[in-house]
C-alpha cells in the first residue's frame, strides 16, 4: 500500500490507521471478508487477505459480502496497475456480486477514476477530517502524513449506517441520487475499459 508515493525496490507498506480499521469492522458488524490489498503488516486481520506476490487482489475474485480496499495509491508499472484499477474493481464487485465495498482512497474529483467509479456508481463518500492522514508505516504508528486529503468511499446499500460510523470522522456526502449518471468527459479509452468492465 503506497500512499501517494510511487512503487519502489525499497517496500514500505501504507496501513490503514488503527480508528479507520475500527470503523470499517464496526460497520461491517465485526468481521471484514476481503481485504484485497493486504500485507504482513496490516492490522485489518479480513477474513481472506490477498497479498502480493502470492496473490494479486485485481486479479483474485471478489465475490464477498463485505470488502475493505486501501488500495496503493501509486502506479505499478511492473503490473501496469493504477489506483483507477482498484475502484474499478470496487464498483464492479458491489454490481455484479451486491458487495458492501468500503475504500481508503486520496480525493481526486476531478480525476476520470472518480468520474468514471465513484461519482454515478457509488452511495456515499466520507471527505475525512484528517488534514494529514497518518498511515502505519510497516504497522507502526509515527509514518509522515498523506501528501493529499483522503477519503472512505463507500458502495452499498446502507447509507444511514454509514452515516451513523462515519460522521465523526469526517463530512459525509450521500451518492446515492448520482447513480447511473456520467460524469465529466470520458476519454475513448476510458468509455472502452467501462464497457469491457460491464
Amino acid at each position: 500500500m503506497t500512499a501517494g508515493r510511487q512503487i519502489n525496490s525499497i517496500s514500505q507498506e501504507w496501513g490503514t490507521p488503527e480508528k479507520y480499521v475500527s470503523a470499517v469492522r464496526g460497520f461491517f458488524g465485526g468481521r471484514i471478508a476481503l481485504d484485497p490489498c493486504s500485507n504482513d503488516y496490516s492490522i485489518v486481520h479480513a477474513d481472506t487477505e490477498y497479498k502480493l506476490p502470492l496473490n494479486d487482489g485485481l486479479r483474485e475474485s471478489w465475490n464477498f459480502p463485505t470488502i475493505y480496499v486501501n488500495p496503493p495509491y501509486g502506479i505499478d508499472k511492473k503490473r501496469g496497475t493504477s489506483i483507477k484499477k482498484w475502484l474499478s474493481k470496487c464498483a464492479m464487485a458491489h454490481k455484479h456480486h451486491k458487495s458492501e465495498v468500503l475504500a481508503l482512497v486520496p480525493v481526486a474529483t476531478n480525476t476520470g477514476h472518480w468520474k468514471n467509479y465513484v461519482f454515478g456508481k457509488a452511495s456515499a463518500v466520507c471527505f475525512l477530517y484528517d488534514t494529514r492522514l497518518k498511515f502505519l508505516v510497516n504497522g507502526q504508528n509515527g509514518g509522515k502524513g498523506a501528501p493529499m486529503s483522503c477519503a472512505m468511499l463507500y458502495w452499498g446499500k446502507d447509507f444511514d449506517r454509514f452515516f451513523s460510523v462515519f460522521s465523526k470522522f469526517g463530512a459525509i456526502i450521500d451518492l446515492r441520487n448520482l447513480k447511473g449518471e456520467k460524469f465529466g468527459e470520458c476519454s475513448e479509452k476510458g468509455q472502452m475499459d467501462m464497457i469491457m468492465e460491464e
